[in-house]
């Protein structure tokens, strides 16, 4: 038998609704991260990673954990939320904004007292702990010590209870520049703009122009823990995956290397 030949014409409209009949293949779904400006770095390279592994876009918002959680309460879409600290989340947490059973201290790090790299200042060694009573003032020299807002922002609250703790919150009294985030305030040092500035280690680490003077005595502040949790009603499989793959052993690789510490990790 003859075999049958269609018009191009017709035999194009055809192919067209072939292809409209059939089922469209659905684009992989993405996934939005709301996260503390502290993580910026290691939070970016591991959205990266994630991508390029699972083909699922990732998109990560980053600012001061307080801002984040105020713009989640208002309806932002985001699907997680990490905060630089646990009262933030216990502020979604109590709208019943936080999807239950979802709530995990992700992450752990240290507060560290900064100059810029090129300043006169002396110190006796990143390693060794700031003593209480040291002279903040003679530091500061008349000029700004930068941190994050200590009224709203985790490093903030942190940097006022170490400042406070160690007998030097009033040397400070007058002479702070309260950034938006601890990222800002390290901006600050790095450009030489405060004689020095209290930021997480983790953030330290990765500025070239700024030099570690002391570490805060841990006792000198409340633990310092990153929850982590899924935002309620943004449950899916990609979120949950997402979420799971941020408490393995990959994403741990790359925070430690960024100068975190993992809670029961033994770092």
């Amino acid at each position: 038998m003859a075999s049958r030949r269609f018009p191009a014409g017709l035999a194009g409209a055809l192919l067209g609704l072939l292809l409209l009949a059939a089922p469209a293949r659905a684009a992989p779904e993405a996934v939005t991260i709301f996260a503390a400006a502290s993580t910026t770095d290691a939070v970016t390279e591991i959205a990266e990673l994630y991508t390029a592994r699972r083909g699922v876009a990732v998109r990560p918002v980053f600012a001061a954990s307080s801002t984040l959680a105020r713009q989640i309460a208002q309806g932002a879409p985001a699907d997680l939320y990490l905060s630089a600290n646990p009262r933030w989340m216990d502020h979604l947490a109590e709208q019943g904004l936080v999807a239950p059973g979802s709530r995990f201290d992700l992450l752990g790090n240290a507060l560290v007292l900064i100059a810029p790299l090129d300043s006169g200042i002396k110190d006796s060694g990143a390693k060794d702990e700031i003593a209480a009573g040291f002279d903040l003032a003679g530091l500061l020299d008349g000029r700004p010590l930068a941190l994050a807002d200590p009224d709203h922002v985790p490093a903030g609250i942190y940097a006022k209870a170490a400042l406070t703790h160690l007998g030097v919150w009033p040397q400070a009294a007058g002479r702070t520049a309260h950034a938006a985030n601890v990222r800002a305030a390290l901006a600050l040092v790095d450009r030489g703009e405060a004689a020095t500035g209290v930021v997480y280690a983790s953030d330290a680490a990765i500025a070239r122009g700024v030099r570690v003077l002391g570490r805060f005595p841990a006792e000198s502040h409340p633990p310092i823990r990153y929850p982590l949790a899924i935002v309620a009603g943004r449950r899916s499989a990609a979120v949950e995956a997402f979420h799971a793959f941020l408490q393995g052993p990959e994403a741990a690789g790359r925070f430690r290397a960024r100068g975190f510490t993992l809670p029961g990790a033994g770092s």
